[in-house]
């Protein structure tokens, strides 16, 4: 006799009025007594979180507070077979575990979170992956966020625990490119600027805070991304519409390898963003098309 599919749980704990009304003042005076805060807002929806840098248990308490506080129900991949034990089972899956079970291959997680959003489209639903795998030093991220993120047509949620800033919950909405290594890296570049709790061992290295740009920068910055490509001085003035453009801007912004130069004997010179610059842009955007 075969086993019944186990389904996404439609009410977890993120639901009840223990999460509405005792763990959200926890949370809420806990995060002002230690100096924590979530992130501004949180996107509508159902996406794909990520969360990076992951060196500590101490992440995932910080990530479960913001979700509270910002009325974010948080579901995690699971092992099927722990969902099928008595009692504990039971627990996990009120606590938002997605049962996977391994032999129906990654098709049968991307069907199952398809039907769960196909049901709650409305919702504010993120499922939850952590690309290191582990608390301990790597060199190389798993890729199946974002094969789950494309096959279940969702956004990449990029969220952090940023032990810097002491600031928890998601700073950008990743809409895929299509090509995948650019992809990765753009948004493994912009976690360089989280700093873990234990930066030594994070993934990418931690080389330092969002640096500091003016808005009109970071305005170029967003113009050279929706160029897709290379551009000239003048063709970014026009999409800017920016009088403040000049070629002491443009040469900063390359001086801080957010841009690459290209000379040319005959032409304007051209320009195009870096991954760098990428992935500082993620953080002043919450989104780009």
């Amino acid at each position: 006799m075969s086993k019944k599919i186990l389904e996404i749980r439609d009410k977890t704990i993120f639901d009840g009025l223990f999460v509405k009304y005792i763990l959200k003042m926890i949370f809420r005076t806990w995060f002002k007594l230690t100096g924590w805060k979530s992130t501004k807002s949180a996107p509508e929806g159902a996406g794909i979180a990520i969360a990076a840098p992951h060196t500590s248990n101490w992440d995932v308490v910080y990530a479960f507070g913001s979700a509270i506080l910002l009325d974010i129900k948080i579901y995690f991949s699971i092992k099927e077979s722990w969902c099928r034990i008595p009692v504990i089972g039971s627990m996990m899956m009120w606590l938002g575990a997605i049962p996977i079970d391994r032999n129906s291959g990654s098709q049968g997680q991307v069907n199952k979170i398809k039907r769960f959003v196909d049901k709650h489209k409305d919702k504010r639903v993120f499922f939850l992956f952590t690309p290191e795998g582990t608390r301990g030093k790597i060199d190389k991220w798993k890729s199946g966020f974002y094969h789950m993120a494309k096959n279940c047509h969702l956004p990449i949620f990029l969220a952090k625990v940023d032990y810097r800033t002491k600031e928890s919950g998601v700073f950008h909405t990743y809409k895929l490119t299509g090509n995948k290594s650019e992809d990765i890296r753009s948004i493994q570049e912009s976690y360089k600027n989280v700093r873990a709790k234990f930066p030594a061992i994070q993934f990418p290295r931690y080389t330092g805070p969002v640096p500091e740009l003016s808005d009109a920068e970071a305005l170029v910055l967003k113009a050279f991304y929706s160029a897709r490509g290379v551009a000239t001085q003048m063709e970014i003035a026009a999409k800017t519409k920016a009088q403040v453009l000049t070629t002491s801007m443009l040469e900063f912004l390359v001086e801080k390898g957010f841009l690459e130069k290209a000379e040319n004997i005959n032409s304007e010179p051209t320009y195009q963003l870096t991954f760098a610059g990428r992935g500082c842009l993620l953080h002043f955007y919450p989104a780009l098309a």
